[in-house]
């Protein structure tokens, strides 16, 4: 079944930066349950857009969010001494977002991952930019995926971001990333694949129809989560409508209880 990572915890949204830095514990409380009531399978936690206060808010979010959440967290951060520090906080074994090819995010991320009983996001990143083909995506996903095998981290427990782009700029853009999350899941059938969608309808009108009608192009290609806000419900009810169509929802009784409960609706 398709992962949803809930995106709404992180302290770049005002209205989550204005309750972290309040101590605002009702509100985050409130976001974590509604989050997971709309069928989240892990709560995303970011508290990097306070400079220079991102540690004691990592912690108070933690705190904050533990004693209600009932699924695992992804620790948000590119800071391997954040990520250390609320590693050893969690409850269950989180998520880390994220890795990439980066250089310097590479040689610092490798030995806090390395050992840890964790899934990774790895972002198909390097130092000179985003891909700018399949193959591009292709051969970065091979190099995180052989990196991360080799330090003890299972390919079922790696979640490769192809990073989708804009297709406003490029109309090629939406193949490519396709073309690539096939390629990706032939050579690497255990992997995940996940990322945003919101890139690849940026500039143009209209974009929750676009960002809707992609999620189910990407999952029929292979993509099985992506961090989206759960609340919104017109493209929870695509994914799990794509999700009974390509068969991954026994008997239908996923679908069928959306229905039921109105989360899916016409």
């Amino acid at each position: 079944m398709f992962e949803v990572i809930g995106e709404r915890i992180n302290t770049s949204r005002k209205s989550v930066q204005a309750a972290v830095a309040e101590r605002d514990a009702s509100y985050i409380i409130d976001d974590v349950k509604r989050q997971q009531g709309a069928g989240a399978n892990y709560i995303d936690v970011n508290a990097g857009a306070r400079i220079g206060h991102e540690k004691e808010d990592m912690e108070w979010l933690l705190d904050t969010i533990q004693p209600v959440a009932t699924i695992p967290l992804t620790l948000d951060s590119p800071d391997p001494a954040i990520l250390e520090m609320a590693f050893t906080m969690v409850k269950k074994p989180p998520m880390i977002n994220s890795i990439s090819l980066e250089k310097e995010r590479f040689n610092s991320m490798m030995p806090f991952l390395e050992g840890k009983d964790c899934k990774v996001i790895a972002l198909c990143m390097d130092d000179s930019g985003m891909p700018d083909s399949c193959d591009d995506i292709v051969a970065r996903a091979k190099t995180l995926i052989e990196e991360l095998n080799a330090i003890g981290i299972a390919t079922a427990n790696i979640y490769v971001d192809p990073l989708i782009q804009p297709i406003s700029t490029d109309s090629n853009k939406g193949v490519m990333v396709l073309d690539a999350v096939r390629a990706i899941k032939a050579g690497y059938p255990e992997v995940h694949i996940t990322g945003g969608l919101s890139n690849i309808s940026y500039g143009l009108p209209q974009r929750h129809i676009i960002n809707r009608t992609f999620i189910t192009l990407m999952m029929d290609a292979g993509m099985d989560s992506a961090i989206i806000d759960p609340l919104d419900r017109k493209i929870m009810a695509a994914i799990h409508t794509t999700d009974m169509l390509l068969g991954n929802d026994q008997f239908c009784m996923g679908y069928l209880k959306g229905v039921r409960s109105g989360a899916i609706e016409s």
